[in-house]
C-alpha cells in the first residue's frame, strides 16, 4: 500500500501543509562550494610561498628575517582561511536549491548550515592534501617537548655524544704535532672518554673524580702536564654543557612556536567556518531576491 506524505498541522488547527519531499540540504551546492574553496586555499598557498621565498636570502644581513617571515607565514595563512572560506560558503549559498514556502528564517538557518558543511567538507580535503605540512608542525612540536625533558636528553647525549669530535681530537692532541701517544695502551681512549662524559652530562655535571681521572688520560695520551691536561678537561666538559643548554633552548623555542601555531590555526579555522556561514548566507540572500 503506498505510503501518503507526512502532513504537519498547525496548532490552530486552521489547515494541513504537506513536507516538502525536497531535502533541505542541497549537496551539489556544498560539494561545488567545498570543492571552490580547496582550490582558493592551494592557489592562495602557493602564491604565499612565491612571496615568502622572495623576501628570504641566503646572504647573511639579506632578507626577511626569521621571526619576520614565521609571524608573515601565521597572518598570510589566517587570510588564507578566511578568503577560501568566504568564497567556498559564497558559491554554496549561490548555488543551493531554492526554497519555496519557507519561512526567511528558516532559509538563513539552512544558507548557514550549507556554508558551514562546505567549510567542513574543504576542511576535510585540505587536510588530506596538506597532511605533510600538518605532520611536521605536530612533529616539531612532539620533538620539541621530547627534547626538554631529562629523558630525551639523557638519550640523544648516548646516541651523539656529549661533545662533538672536533672537541674531543683537541683533548687528545699531542703536545708536539705527529707525536706519538706517550702510552701506547692509550690509543684507543676515546669511547671511554665519551661514555664518561655522557654519563656525568646527562645528571648535570661531570663528579670531581671523573674531571681527574679524565685529566690523567689527557695527559698521558697527549703527554702534557697535568694542570694543562685539567685545563683541557674543563673547558671541554664547559663547551658541551653549553651545547646541551643552547640544545634545550631550540627545542623550547620550537616548542612555544608549534603550540602558538596550533592555537592560532584553531582560531582561524573557527572563525573561517563563521565568514563559510555568512557569505553563504549573502549568497542564499542574492539567490532569492526577484529578478
Amino acid at each position: 500500500m503506498a505510503m501518503r506524505p507526512a502532513q504537519v498541522f498547525s496548532e490552530d488547527n486552521a489547515g494541513a501543509t504537506v513536507e516538502s519531499p525536497v531535502s533541505a540540504v542541497s549537496w551539489s551546492a556544498i560539494v561545488a562550494g567545498g570543492l571552490t574553496s580547496v582550490t582558493a586555499t592551494l592557489v592562495l598557498m602557493m602564491i604565499g610561498a612565491g612571496l615568502g621565498l622572495s623576501s628570504v636570502s641566503p646572504w647573511a644581513g639579506h632578507g626577511a628575517s626569521v621571526t619576520s617571515l614565521a609571524v608573515g607565514t601565521v597572518i598570510w595563512l589566517i587570510v588564507v582561511q578566511w578568503l577560501s572560506s568566504g568564497v567556498g560558503g559564497y558559491v554554496a549559498g549561490r548555488l543551493r536549491t531554492r526554497w519555496t514556502g519557507i519561512h526567511r528564517d528558516e532559509v538563513f538557518f539552512r544558507d548557514t548550515v550549507h556554508g558551514l558543511l562546505a567549510w567542513a567538507l574543504a576542511t576535510m580535503i585540505g587536510l588530506a592534501l596538506l597532511s605533510s605540512v600538518v605532520g611536521a608542525i605536530i612533529g616539531a612540536g612532539a620533538r620539541g617537548a621530547g627534547a626538554v625533558s631529562e629523558g630525551a636528553v639523557n638519550a640523544a647525549a648516548a646516541a651523539m655524544g656529549p661533545i662533538s669530535q672536533y672537541d674531543l681530537d683537541g683533548l687528545l692532541r699531542p703536545a708536539q704535532p705527529g707525536a706519538a701517544p706517550r702510552d701506547a695502551s692509550a690509543a684507543d681512549v676515546a669511547p671511554e672518554i665519551m661514555r664518561i662524559l655522557t654519563n656525568g652530562l646527562g645528571a648535570g655535571d661531570v663528579p670531581v673524580e671523573d674531571r681527574a681521572y679524565l685529566s690523567q688520560i689527557v695527559a698521558t695520551r697527549a703527554g702534557i702536564p697535568q694542570d694543562d691536561a685539567r685545563q683541557r678537561v674543563d673547558q671541554t666538559i664547559d663547551r658541551a654543557k653549553r651545547a646541551v643548554v643552547e640544545a634545550r633552548e631550540v627545542a623550547e623555542t620550537a616548542r612555544k612556536a608549534a603550540a602558538k601555531i596550533s592555537l592560532f590555526g584553531a582560531l582561524a579555522m573557527l572563525i573561517g567556518a563563521f565568514v563559510a556561514s555568512a557569505a553563504a548566507a549573502f549568497g542564499g540572500q542574492l539567490r532569492d531576491e526577484p529578478s
